[in-house]
């Protein structure tokens, strides 16, 4: 498995969480091979991590990730990992 690792600035609080809900987790749930994802947010710094079957389909979703990122929130970096233990 492998995990798409997402870095952002939140601008707007309300309006990211608005369009992560409506937007973004639809659109990457319904991605060949995703397994989970997870949103998180300390103050003003988001970070999401979504975990793919394969290191293709991670590697094609981080592609996508600069056009799927919320008006909201200024990314910072996206980087695929390869998961090397879960619990």
């Amino acid at each position: 498995m492998h995990a798409v690792l997402v870095s952002v600035t939140i601008n707007d609080r309300e309006a990211a969480e608005k369009q992560v809900r409506g937007d973004v987790i639809p659109q990457v749930q319904q991605a060949p091979g995703h397994v989970a994802g997870y949103w998180t947010r300390k103050d003003d710094k988001g970070v999401s991590m979504v975990i793919f079957e394969s290191e293709d389909v991670a590697k094609a979703m981080a592609e996508k990730v600069p056009t799927m990122v919320p008006d909201a929130v200024t990314l910072e970096s996206v980087e695929v990992r390869e998961v090397t233990a879960r619990s």
